[in-house]
């Protein structure tokens, strides 16, 4: 029963680090190794829409950031070119909806943390031109726009050029992702946004303390602002402890968000990124400078494949299957369909 429920929702995926692989290939190799390793499992994970972060290591940084950034968005687009029929790099919700229905896979292109732009906030209409949809301007540490939250405690709102960030994001139909922002960074933008936000990878702080969870309070002023919180499922951000690496304290922490923030403002925003960093990080590097487990997974839920588990689990807490169907996607497709792609001042639809 699940797996049909499963296959007939439309499944959002809000955060999968799978450019970082995809881009580590040499050109050549980026579309037949994305159809290779990657469409098998989104295809056997159900997965409709995929949003796309183009996250710079930190190897990249500062010189080259601007360059990694251009180079993994025109790796996106040659691994979509290179698999017309499979996948489509969509720019607003009708797009989506089109790909879709033709049984391809959309994809959103998503920058995280911006560090190829830093203040030069002007270089965000070149990057919104590319067909980048969603953006963030933090992560762990600080940025010229915001601080990420592992800098909580200093306190501090966003930068000049953060605020400048956010409004020019808003002018233009780029939806603002509050994931890895600082809390005051976050009540900032919750205080001054005039369109939804979201958080494309964030799990229950009340259940797991850690910074880079939202706390109650966050949670009801996403929903307050008419956005949607995405549930990260990285195993270290649900519980502190290996024995909670499990698919039912995944739905703890989405039962919780929908409570707390209604289930209209709950989505999934897994952040599979174990067989990324298994991919692309030496043996000899074992110890991660976040402190966190980011090799933990819940088992069967390391990757996209596994996404079935999640409707299978609902099903069992006794979630109604049309609330089923907002948490798995429904929910992003409401914010994608009002906001995504849409210049300011233009009516949605």
């Amino acid at each position: 029963m699940f797996e049909d429920l499963h296959r007939d929702a439309i499944v959002a995926d809000t955060h999968n680090d799978l450019l970082m692989a995809v881009s580590a290939r040499p050109p050549q190799k980026w579309a037949s190794f994305f159809r290779e390793r990657w469409l098998p499992q989104l295809r056997e994970g159900g997965v409709d829409v995929q949003v796309l972060p183009v996250f710079i290591d930190h190897n990249f940084r500062p010189e080259g950031a601007l360059r990694q950034t251009l180079r993994m968005i025109e790796c996106a687009h040659v691994l979509a070119e290179g698999n017309p029929d499979e996948v489509s790099i969509c720019l607003d919700a009708r797009q989506i909806d089109e790909a879709v229905a033709a049984g391809k896979i959309a994809l959103v292109l998503a920058l995280e943390s911006m560090p190829g732009v830093d203040a030069s906030v002007e270089l965000i209409p070149t990057l919104f031109r590319l067909g980048v949809r969603v953006g963030s301007i933090a992560h762990w540490g600080r940025t010229p726009l915001a601080d990420g939250s592992g800098e909580d405690d200093t306190g501090s709102r966003l930068t000049s050029p953060g605020v400048e960030a956010l409004r020019e994001m808003e002018r233009l139909g780029m939806i603002f992702d509050i994931s890895h922002l600082g809390a005051s960074g976050v009540a900032h933008v919750l205080e001054i946004a005039t369109r939804p936000v979201i958080a494309t990878h964030s799990s229950a702080r009340a259940l797991r303390d850690h910074h880079r969870n939202l706390t109650d309070d966050q949670l009801r002023a996403v929903a307050a602002n008419g956005g949607v919180v995405c549930v990260n499922f990285l195993a270290a951000f649900l519980s502190d402890d290996p024995e909670g690496y499990t698919v039912e304290r995944l739905a703890d922490h989405i039962l919780h968000v929908a409570e707390v923030a209604g289930i209209d403002h709950v989505g999934l925003g897994p952040d599979f990124i174990r067989e990324v960093m298994d991919d692309l990080t030496p043996p000899c590097e074992t110890e991660d400078t976040t402190g966190l487990d980011t090799r933990g997974a819940i088992p069967g839920l390391d990757g996209p494949s596994g996404m079935p588990l999640v409707t299978e689990q609902l099903l069992k807490r006794g979630v109604a299957e049309d609330d089923i169907r907002k948490i798995l996607g429904g929910n992003v497709m409401r914010l994608f369909h009002a906001e995504l792609g849409r210049p300011s001042g233009q009516p949605a639809g």
